[in-house]
């Protein structure tokens, strides 16, 4: 197992200096931040372990950098440490996420004991998290990354939704995650111990997809060899989730309307109806009122299945979520490349950030993937993207028509700046560096767009 990293956060110089040397000399990879804009600087781009701060710092609280810590990544432990306790402070600290309080002065036996219990934690968790994905039974709620305010409200719906039978419609565009999100919704049910069944129903071909759905019986066309259930009958008691709903045919929507008012199915060739208890959750990447206006998509069905209806932001929606996305995946990527890479560069994020991502989330974690099996070593840097970079090119420029005029570089220039702005949090230092420009000259920039 790769030495855990940890990040210790201190304003004061003799705190870093004695944790640094003392951690080191324990094994571990170790960085320090003496404010708590340095602190989340770094989380943003970096990928650590276990975080050690302070709970009194001129800029921000201990407890506020606990809040931001678990926001961008909630597997990082992180240990509060006080020269002043109090039980309230203490109590908060716990009740934000905290692992453990510490009050000063620091014993080095009893924080060694400390990072012991941790690192074992954590080693037991990797090891819950490898069986579940062996067995298929992921906590997939722990993988919708992002604290932005729309993912926290599909969050929100998850947890009040997922616990009734009612049906789920989920839209957003592709890659946004909606199978991740149905999954979610089964796995806080009470059907988790039963099938999820996810359908994708555009990849089924048109003469087959009645039988695939209720199944049929021996004989019923050329090729029905055996009895088949179908794929309601197998999802019996659980949940089926039938991904791109709007591309069923007429008929079968018809047929599927059927089943979801009176929870029974009758294989194709058969006279015999069979009950079944079945959660249905649909999505789909199509406008469905468009679609019932142009009579592609029926209204009955439209009505019967958006009982709930959650609607998933296009990543170019939610660029906050970004940073904790990036590494999620690079952790995911170094278990499964046994690799140790620590992070991603501040350039590399400000390219990510400036990129719209038509293919969402999807297309970001084969980007990351790409990097990795491209050779990767350290951190991924602007050069592990090459076609982020070919893409952002192309797409700070685009161009309506042929009569269009192209945006000034100055334009460019502004938008650039400005996206890099939110995503470092307002802190011009951060910017300039990712962007490879002077401090001097982004103040200069600023104060031409009026935002000094």
């Amino acid at each position: 197992m790769e030495a855990a990293r940890v990040l210790v956060v201190d304003d004061e110089r003799s705190i870093l200096q004695l944790l640094h040397e003392a951690l080191t000399h324990w094994g571990y990879q170790v960085s320090t931040a003496g404010t708590g804009k340095e602190a989340l600087e770094a989380l943003r781009t970096g990928v650590f372990h276990i975080a050690l701060t302070d709970i009194r710092m001129p800029d921000m609280s201990g407890i506020d950098l606990l809040r931001e810590v678990k926001k961008l990544d909630e597997s990082i432990e992180v240990v509060v440490m006080t020269g002043y306790p109090a039980i309230s402070s203490a109590v908060e600290a716990l009740k934000e996420g905290a692992y453990d309080y510490l009050s000063k002065p620091l014993i080095l036996d009893e924080i060694q004991h400390l990072m012991q219990r941790m690192i074992e934690r954590r080693f037991l968790r990797g090891e819950v998290h490898e069986l579940r994905t062996r067995l298929g039974e992921e906590l997939t709620i722990n993988e919708l990354i992002g604290s932005s305010v729309t993912m926290e409200r599909v969050k929100e719906i998850i947890g009040k939704v997922a616990m009734s039978d009612s049906p789920v419609l989920i839209e957003g565009e592709s890659g946004t995650g909606k199978e991740l999100v149905a999954a979610a919704i089964h796995r806080l049910s009470d059907r988790a111990r039963r099938s999820f069944i996810p359908v994708n129903c555009s990849a089924i071909p048109g003469d087959l997809i009645e039988s695939e759905f209720f199944g049929h019986v021996r004989g019923a066309f050329t090729g029905a060899i055996a009895d088949a259930q179908g794929l309601f009958r197998g999802a019996h008691e659980g949940t089926i989730f039938l991904d791109e709903i709007a591309e069923l045919p007429p008929s079968l929507q018809v047929k599927l309307l059927r089943v979801l008012q009176e929870m029974q199915v009758r294989p194709v060739g058969s006279t015999k109806a069979y009950s079944v208890d079945v959660r249905v959750i649909a999505a789909t990447n199509r406008n469905l009122e468009q679609a019932m206006i142009s009579g592609t998509f029926r209204q009955d069905l439209f009505y019967r299945l958006n009982v709930v209806r959650v609607q998933l932001p296009a990543l170019r929606e939610r660029r906050d979520d970004l940073p904790a996305l990036v590494n999620h995946f690079i952790r995911r990527f170094n278990r499964r490349f046994r690799r140790d890479l620590r992070g991603i560069t501040p350039e590399a994020l400000a390219a990510l950030t400036a990129y719209d991502f038509p293919g969402n989330v999807r297309e970001l974690e084969n980007l990351i993937e790409r990097a990795f099996a491209m050779g990767a070593r350290e951190q991924i840097t602007l050069a592990d993207l090459p076609s982020l970079s070919r893409a952002s090119a192309v797409s700070v420029v685009p161009v309506a028509d042929e009569n269009a005029p192209l945006p000034t570089l100055a334009t460019v220039e502004k938008d650039l700046i400005l996206r890099a702005l939110t995503m470092f949090s307002n802190d011009k230092e951060a910017v300039a560096r990712a962007l490879g420009l002077s401090r001097r000259t982004i103040y200069r920039r600023l104060k031409e767009y009026g935002l000094l």
